[in-house]
């Protein structure tokens, strides 16, 4: 696994109570200042592999059905290349086409479109909002996840990514494709521009652990105050 800066995945268990936590949850926490982001980003995060600035990037346009099955199209970032990532169902049983209908009649374009751009990116304010700053407890403190562990080893944003790689790398080698793989990663070892067989990423998709069968975007836009 290509890890960076001493990340590391999240366990089962602490995936587990981030997407039972308050967000996911009935209520909201005092002076929470809830955004659609907030519900979003980590869930696309988990299942697309992508960064949070190309998720910030992201537009109605970069949704596409092929051979009907509708992907993201990640083109935002530098490092790693441009790819169509499959939705995953579990998205669209949270609300996905509810929330993308809703972005259309706010006529809004960008899918985080409540999500401010800080000193021209947007994985700055996610960040701050995930990890903390300072004083400032952000949602993994909230949920009671160190953004270090007793080995050093930092939790971020970013570890979903490493989340996403560990099962895509047992799911593409099981179906026989490295290049599936690679492609979902955005590795140069894919030296094409374009995977063909969009069955078999889809394929691939849909066997990434399912984190909590009960989310809900109408939930979240329902939430109480304490």
């Amino acid at each position: 696994m290509k890890t960076h800066l001493g990340r590391r995945p999240f366990s089962a268990m602490e995936l587990h109570t981030l997407y039972n936590g308050y967000i996911y949850g009935d209520f909201k926490v005092a002076r929470e200042q809830a955004k659609h982001w907030h519900f979003w980003l980590p869930l696309i995060a988990y299942y697309s592999g992508a960064y949070s600035d190309e998720i910030g990037c992201l537009t109605l346009d970069d949704l596409s059905l092929e051979k009907n099955i509708l992907c993201f199209n990640f083109h935002t970032h530098g490092k790693i290349k441009p790819r169509l990532v499959p939705v995953h169902q579990a998205l669209i049983n949270a609300g996905f086409n509810e929330y993308i209908a809703f972005i259309k009649v706010q006529k809004q374009h960008r899918l985080m479109f409540d999500l401010p751009a800080k000193t021209g990116r947007y994985s700055e304010k996610v960040r701050i909002w995930f990890s903390g700053e300072g004083e400032r407890a952000g949602y993994l403190q909230k949920c009671d996840i160190p953004n270090v562990d007793q080995l050093g080893m930092k939790t971020a944003i970013s570890s979903l990514r490493l989340n996403f790689e560990q099962q895509v790398r047992i799911y593409a080698l099981q179906a026989n494709s490295k290049d599936a793989f690679n492609y979902l990663l955005g590795f140069n070892e894919y030296q094409h521009d374009t995977f063909n067989d969009t069955t078999l990423l889809n394929t691939v998709i849909q066997q990434l652990r399912t984190i909590n069968t009960n989310l809900s975007w109408q939930r979240f836009i329902t939430r109480e105050s304490h």
